[in-house]
C-alpha cells in the first residue's frame, strides 16, 4: 500500500466540510480494486497454504511449534473465514491445555472471544472472556484483552440501541479502554485510535476528530488500520449529516479492505446504504451484492443477516428505477406511435421494444419475488456459484477467443479469395475433442467442489459394484449423470442434452445404477443430494 497516496486521497476528499463532492473518480478506483480482488485473496491463500504445509510437513512437531502455527493461521483467517478461524481458535485452546500452560490457554480464549464477537454471539464472547485472568498475561496480551472487551460492550450497545443500557455498556467499554491504554505507548496506533473511539462513543466529537484525523496525517497505517480508522471517522460525518465526506471515507476504507482480503467488514455495506440514500441505486446495488458475497464467504451469521436485510430494499429501489425508466420509455414510445402512423416501420420497431421491455420487467419482478427464498440457499449455492461462474466465464472467454481467431482467419481468406483454405480450416475443427475437453473441465470443476463425491457415491453400492476409474480419469458417464443431479439438474432431458445422449439412454443408465445400489430407488437421489461440498 502506498501510504502517501492514501493520505493524499483523504486530505483531498475532506478539504471542505460543506462542499458537494463528486464520488465518480473514487468509485472508479474502487471498481478497479474490486477487479483485482482475486489476486489479493490469492496472496492470502498462498500464505495460508504455506502455513498449513509447515504444520503437516513435520510428522511429530513440538506442541509449542503447533501452537505458533495455529496462531498464525488464526490471524490469517480471523477476518477472512469464520469457520476456519473458529477451528484454529479451538486448536489453540487444545494445544494450550496439552501444554498445561495457563498463559497460552488464556490467550487462546481471547482469540476465541474475538471470533465469537465477529459472529454477533455476545453472551458466548463474554463467557469466553470471563474465563481469562488478565494477571497471567503479558502487557501485549492484556492490552488485547481489554480492547476486545471494550469492543464487545460497544458492539452490544450498538446492537441493543436502548438508551438506558447503551450508556451502561458504553461506560463499561470506556473503563476497559482506559485499562488498555495504560499498557500502550502514548504515540501508538492503538492508544490514539481507541481513545478516539472512546471520545466518539461518549459524544465528544471534537476530540474524536482530532485523534482519528491525526492518525491519517502523522502515521504510516497498514491497510487494515486505515480501513478501521476511515470507517470509524465516517461514522462521525454521518452523525453530522456530512454524507459526501462519509461516502468518500467509506470508499477508501472498502478499497483497503479489499487489498487486505478482509471479508468481515461493514465499510462496503455502509457505503451501499449511503449511496442508496444519495440516489445512486446502481452502485448501491453493486456494492451491497459485493458485501453479501463477502459476508457469505466469511460465514458469520450476524453479518449475513445484516446484509441480507438491506439487499432487498436496494434491489426493490433498483426495480422501481427500472419501472420508472419503463414508464418513461412507454411515454416516448406512445408519442412515436402517433408519428408512426405515417411511417409504419417505426411503429413496428417500437412495439417490439415494448414487448422486450415487458418481458424484462416480468423477469425482474419474478426475480425480486424469489430473492428472499434465494438468500436462504446462499450458503451452499454460494460455493457452487463462484466455482462454476468462474469456470464458465473462462470457458466462454476461451471460445470467444477461438471464435474471434477463426473469424479473422476466415475473413482474411475471403479477402484473398482462398476458398479452399476456408474448407480446410473448417474441417480442422475437432468437435469431438472440444466436447471431451468440455467434460474434463466440468469434471475438474465439480471435483474441486465435491472432492469426496466418488468415495461417497461408492458407499451407496457393494464392493463389487464400486466405480473403478481408469488412470487419469476423473469421472465416468455414471458419475457424471449424478454429478449433474447433485448440482440441481434433475430434468432427464437436460442431462441427456448436456451429455449428448438420448433421453432413453439416460433413463436406462439411471435405472441400471439404482438397481445395483444398497438403498431403494426412491432414496438414491436423496442420498446423492446429501453429499457435502467443501
Amino acid at each position: 500500500m502506498k501510504q502517501t497516496l492514501l493520505v493524499f486521497l483523504f486530505l483531498s476528499l475532506t478539504h471542505s466540510l460543506y462542499a458537494k463532492t463528486s464520488h465518480d473518480s473514487l468509485l472508479v478506483r474502487l471498481n478497479s480494486t474490486l477487479d483485482g480482488k482475486s489476486s489479493f485473496d490469492d496472496k492470502k491463500l498462498n500464505r495460508i497454504e504455506k502455513l498449513e504445509k509447515d504444520l503437516s510437513s513435520n510428522d511429530n512437531p513440538d506442541l509449542n511449534f503447533k501452537y505458533k502455527v495455529y496462531l498464525d493461521l488464526y490471524e490469517e483467517y480471523k477476518s477472512f473465514n469464520y469457520d476456519k478461524a473458529f477451528y484454529y481458535a479451538q486448536k489453540l485452546q487444545q494445544a494450550g491445555v496439552l501444554l498445561h500452560d495457563p498463559v497460552k490457554i488464556a490467550y487462546s480464549r481471547i482469540k476465541f472471544g474475538f471470533i465469537l464477537l465477529s459472529s454477533g454471539m455476545f453472551k458466548e464472547t463474554f463467557d469466553s472472556l470471563k474465563t481469562v485472568n488478565p494477571k497471567l498475561l503479558d502487557d501485549n496480551a492484556r492490552r488485547e484483552y481489554y480492547f476486545l472487551t471494550a469492543r464487545t460492550y460497544y458492539d452490544l450497545a450498538d446492537f441493543d440501541k436502548d438508551n438506558y443500557y447503551m450508556s451502561i455498556y458504553n461506560s463499561r467499554a470506556a473503563k476497559y479502554i482506559d485499562s488498555g491504554a495504560v499498557l500502550c505507548e502514548p504515540n501508538s496506533f492503538e492508544f490514539i485510535y481507541y481513545n478516539g473511539l472512546k471520545y466518539l462513543k461518549a459524544g465528544n466529537i471534537t476530540k474524536a476528530l482530532t485523534d482519528l484525523k491525526g492518525l491519517f496525517n502523522n502515521y504510516q497505517l497498514t491497510d487494515h488500520q486505515f480501513a478501521v480508522t476511515a470507517s470509524t471517522l465516517s461514522d462521525i460525518y454521518i452523525r453530522n449529516n456530512q454524507a459526501d465526506s462519509a461516502i468518500n471515507l467509506l470508499i477508501v476504507a472498502a478499497m483497503a479492505d479489499v487489498r487486505s482480503s478482509t471479508k468481515e467488514t461493514a465499510a462496503m455495506t455502509n457505503l451501499a446504504q449511503l449511496l442508496q440514500k444519495n440516489g445512486d441505486i446502481e452502485n448501491a446495488y453493486i456494492y451491497i451484492k459485493q458485501a453479501l458475497d463477502d459476508a457469505s464467504y466469511y460465514g458469520a451469521r450476524q453479518r449475513k443477516i445484516q446484509v441480507s436485510a438491506i439487499l432487498p430494499l436496494i434491489a426493490g429501489e433498483r426495480i422501481n428505477s427500472v419501472e420508472g425508466q419503463r414508464r418513461a420509455l412507454f411515454f416516448y414510445a406512445s408519442s412515436l406511435t402517433v408519428l408512426a402512423l405515417i411511417v409504419v416501420v417505426f411503429a413496428v420497431i417500437i412495439y417490439k421494444q415494448l414487448q422486450k421491455l415487458k418481458v424484462a420487467d416480468k423477469i425482474i419482478l419474478e426475480s425480486n419475488h424469489h430473492l428472499q427464498e434465494t438468500i436462504h440457499k446462499l450458503n451452499e449455492a454460494d460455493t457452487i456459484k463462484e466455482e462454476y461462474i468462474g469456470y464458465y466465464f473462462n470457458l466462454i472467454s476461451e471460445y470467444i477467443n477461438k471464435l474471434d481467431k477463426f473469424k479473422r482467419s476466415v475473413d482474411n481468406k475471403l479477402t484473398t479469395k482462398r476458398f479452399d483454405d476456408i474448407r480446410i480450416l473448417i474441417n480442422n475443427i475437432n468437435l469431438t475433442k472440444e466436447r471431451e475437453e468440455l467434460f474434463v473441465n466440468f469434471d475438474r470443476a465439480f471435483l474441486k467442489l465435491f472432492p469426496n463425491f466418488v468415495d461417497s457415491y461408492n458407499m451407496l453400492f457393494s464392493d463389487e459394484n464400486h466405480v473403478k476409474l481408469l488412470p487419469n480419469q476423473l469421472l465416468n458417464t455414471d458419475l457424471r449423470i449424478f454429478a449433474l443431479v447433485r448440482l440441481g439438474i434433475n430434468d432427464t432431458e437436460k442431462i441427456a442434452h448436456i451429455l449428448e445422449y438420448s433421453v432413453n439412454t439416460i433413463y436406462n443408465y439411471k435405472a441400471r445404477i439404482k438397481s445395483k445400489s444398497l438403498i431403494s430407488n426412491d432414496e438414491f437421489e436423496v442420498a446423492i443430494m446429501a453429499i457435502k461440498a467443501v
